[in-house]
C-alpha cells in the first residue's frame, strides 16, 4: 500500500477544519492550531489514522466481507459514487433508508422487488399490463434504483460502514452502532471522534480533500480484494497439482 504523504494530504486542503466556535472538543487530540477563527487538523495525525484505517479495510476487503460506503452530502457523492464503484462496494449517496442495518430483511426484499421487475421485462410479463400498470411499475422500479440501486449485491450485512460526516449521517452511525459493524469516518473538527472505531481526521466539506481520503480508502480496498484473488488463486492451483507418485517400496536385499 502507498504510503500517506502529508504534503498531499496539504494540497489536497484536508487540514481545513471548522470555525473554532463549531468545534468538538473531543477532537482537541487531532488540533494542530488554529488561525483566523479556523482550526487547523494536525495532518501527521491524519496520516497516521489514515494507514491504520486503510490497513484495516484491506483486511476486510481480503476477508471477502462487503464494506457500506455512505455519503449523502453534494460535494462527496459523486466520489464515493465512483470510488466505491470502481471497487465493487455498495454505497449509499442518496438519502439513508431508516432501518437499512437493523431492518436489512425489509431492505433485502425492496431489492429483491427490483429484481423481480427485471425479470418480466425479460420474460414479457411486463408488456401484458396496462399502460397505467406499466407506468407505475416503471416509477417504482426508477425509485427503487435511486435509493437501493448501489447495495443490489450486498447479500448480508456489510463487514464494515466507511462515512463522510458523520453529524449529517447520524442514523447511519447509530444502526451500526447497534449491530457492532465496524465504523470508519472522515472526522472534522465540529464532529465526536468518539462515535467512531476509525477515525480520520480531516476536512469533510472540501471535495478535493474528500477525495485525496477516498483515493486512498479506495486503492486499500482494491488491494485487499486482491491479495484475496491471489491467495484463492494459489489454493486452486495447490488443489489441480497433479498428486506426485508414491516412490515405490524398496526391497530388502536377499542374504
Amino acid at each position: 500500500m502507498a504510503k500517506v504523504e502529508v504534503k498531499e494530504l496539504l494540497d489536497g486542503g484536508v487540514h481545513f477544519g471548522h470555525l473554532t466556535r463549531k468545534w468538538d472538543p473531543n477532537m482537541a487530540p487531532y488540533i494542530y492550531m488554529e488561525r483566523n477563527g479556523i482550526h487547523i487538523i494536525n495532518l501527521y495525525k491524519t496520516a497516521a489514522k489514515l494507514e491504520e484505517a486503510s490497513t484495516a479495510l484491506s483486511k476486510i476487503a481480503a476477508s471477502g466481507r462487503k464494506i457500506l460506503f455512505v455519503a449523502t452530502k453534494k460535494q462527496a457523492k459523486d466520489i464515493v459514487a465512483e470510488k466505491a464503484g470502481n471497487v465493487n462496494m455498495p454505497y449509499i449517496t442518496e438519502r439513508w433508508p431508516g432501518g437499512m442495518l437493523t431492518n436489512f430483511v425489509t431492505i433485502r426484499k425492496a431489492v429483491k422487488k427490483m429484481a423481480s421487475i427485471d425479470r418480466m421485462k425479460k420474460d414479457g410479463t411486463f408488456n401484458t399490463l396496462s399502460k397505467k400498470e406499466r407506468l407505475q411499475v416503471d416509477r417504482l422500479r426508477a425509485k427503487l434504483e435511486k435509493n437501493l440501486g448501489s447495495i443490489s449485491d450486498m447479500t448480508r450485512l456489510p463487514g464494515a460502514l466507511f462515512v463522510v460526516d458523520i453529524k449529517r449521517e447520524h442514523i447511519a452511525i447509530k444502526e451500526a452502532q447497534k449491530l457492532n459493524i465496524p465504523i470508519f469516518a472522515m472526522v472534522d473538527t465540529n464532529s465526536d471522534p468518539r462515535q467512531v472505531d476509525y477515525v480520520i481526521p480531516a476536512n469533510d466539506d472540501a471535495s478535493k480533500s474528500i477525495d485525496k481520503i477516498l483515493t486512498h480508502v479506495s486503492n486499500a480496498v482494491a488491494q485487499g480484494l486482491a491479495d484475496r484473488k491471489a491467495e484463492r488463486e494459489a489454493k486452486a492451483e495447490v488443489k489441480s497439482a497433479p498428486k506426485a507418485e508414491a516412490a515405490p517400496a524398496a526391497t530388502q536385499e536377499e542374504e
